[in-house]
């Protein structure tokens, strides 16, 4: 028995060893080029790949698992410099956007969506999901008036979060509403005139104390709620990727960006002092402001810069961890799809790559972006071409260990979802040219992440090993 325990050893060994050879190799041709000189990392485009290429799901049972599956406990997301890491290996984000998960958890005759929306956004790799942790006295609401919940909302957010960890995706939750969808702080104003409050503008939100007061103790029942699911508190469960003070803030009655700012450094600090296992982010859209004049010119439009928000200075702050952008050239350029489009998504995003890298040393996560089919001239390929050039540019900043940490694309829904149509949602069984995209790009990320990891596991602490298996054996240069 002990002989034939030690033969399944060595048989095991030498399985993973030529496994980890084939996958440094494959990963060699990626990152190392073609060796006439050119710098070809990373650098392929979508349409040069064959129909029948492997995917994410492919692979999903190969190095990844030797990696990942040793241990199911995750950590933390962290960051180190300009990058997010796990375990201290680089974390690439390819995610996406759907808020509406806890609502439609909250109901028994939609909750099976939530599974099936995690279940298929695994199924092509996707790691990260953006959703709302938020529903303030509106229809179905989580919070019905300041620090008064509705239990079973509460246990449908413990449902999203629970259902997202089964399938290793990780959330980013978003604390409040700038816009009245879900409440927002126009929801806010109202409680406080209802309190009695003098409030002129919803824009008091960011100012009067005790509608800070409301929010502060929002965010405290939130990080503090123990999930009936797991039992685990939310601020201790590494399924929470990091938290969002706002989704999209704005504060127009303040051009100067002062009434914003304060309520950023308060929060910001305050989320952390009760939680500082995890990543903070602002959830800004990235327009430029009065500290920065000479970048201004890169804003969409004149406007942008009237919002009382200022990328650079509001990431700025204390507590803050990782930069936001979103990416609406529909919205924010011209209404009818047009090359226009692509042009300044690329220099929008190189430029906030670049300033992340420069002035804020840490990771830019692209937090929406997206095609609306409702845009005049609108066609799946101009939408594929978007994601396309987005993937493109975060690649170029992945092999150049830059500051592009991720995307999210909005939004992802389940089959049966149409009626919450906002124009923007991708359903992957219905486009498969997008699909194959966004698994394409998964591929990607997660042989750079897991190669990455591997390096360290078996280049370093298992170099010794290595060596007896394969004497000849080099390890590549560093990426």
């Amino acid at each position: 028995m002990a002989a034939h325990s030690t033969l399944l050893s060595l048989i095991l060994i030498g399985l993973i060893a030529v496994f980890i050879f084939s996958v440094e190799h494959t990963v060699s041709s990626f990152v190392e080029g073609d060796g006439d000189g050119d710098d070809q990392q990373f650098d392929f485009s979508v349409e040069d790949v064959p129909e029948n290429h492997f995917t994410y799901s492919d692979m999903s049972n190969g190095f990844d698992g030797v990696v990942q599956k040793k241990n199911d406990a995750w950590s933390m997301v962290e960051t180190r410099q300009n990058q997010f890491v796990v375990d201290g290996q680089p974390f690439y984000v390819n995610g996406f956007n759907t808020y509406w998960l806890m609502v439609f958890a909250a109901d028994q005759s939609t909750r099976g969506k939530v599974t099936e929306l995690f279940k298929q956004a695994a199924s092509v790799g996707l790691t990260v999901c953006r959703t709302w942790a938020f529903n303030d006295g509106q229809w179905r609401a989580l919070q019905k008036s300041p620090s008064v919940y509705d239990e079973e909302v509460f246990k449908a957010l413990d449902f999203v979060i629970s259902e997202a960890k089964k399938y290793k995706i990780r959330l980013i939750l978003s604390l409040a509403n700038n816009w009245e969808a879900y409440g927002g702080k126009a929801q806010y104003v109202k409680w406080g005139r209802a309190a009695g409050l003098n409030l002129t503008s919803d824009d008091d939100f960011f100012s009067d104390p005790t509608l800070r007061s409301y929010y502060k103790a929002h965010v405290a029942t939130v990080l503090n709620r123990v999930n009936t699911y797991t039992n685990v508190m939310y601020k201790e469960d590494p399924t929470i990727f990091a938290w969002e003070l706002m989704n999209e803030p704005r504060c127009t009655s303040d051009p100067s960006g002062d009434k914003l700012q304060g309520w950023i450094q308060e929060m910001a600090v305050f989320v952390k002092s009760m939680d500082p296992k995890h990543l903070v982010e602002v959830g800004l859209e990235g327009f430029y402001g009065p500290s920065t004049p000479n970048r201004v010119q890169l804003n969409p439009n004149t406007y942008a810069q009237q919002v009382g928000t200022d990328f650079i200075r509001n990431h700025k702050v204390l507590g803050v961890d990782f930069a936001s952008v979103h990416i609406y050239a529909d919205t924010w350029v011209s209404p009818s799809v047009s090359d226009t489009h692509l042009q300044f998504t690329k220099s929008w995003m190189d430029a906030h790559i670049e300033d992340a890298e420069k002035y804020l040393g840490m990771p830019v996560i692209f937090a929406e972006f997206g095609v609306s089919s409702k845009d005049p001239g609108y066609n799946s390929t101009f939408r594929d071409a978007v994601l396309n050039l987005v993937y493109k540019t975060l690649l170029g900043s992945t092999k150049k260990g830059g500051s592009g940490g991720g995307s999210l694309v909005w939004q992802l829904f389940p089959d049966g979802t149409d009626y919450m149509d906002d124009g923007y949602a991708i359903v992957l069984s219905k486009s498969p040219s997008t699909s194959n995209i966004i698994s394409l790009h998964s591929t990607r990320l997660s042989i750079f992440n897991s190669i990455c990891s591997m390096r360290c596991r078996w280049g370093c602490k298992k170099k010794n090993l290595m060596d007896l298996i394969f004497p000849d054996h080099h390890d590549h240069d560093e990426m």
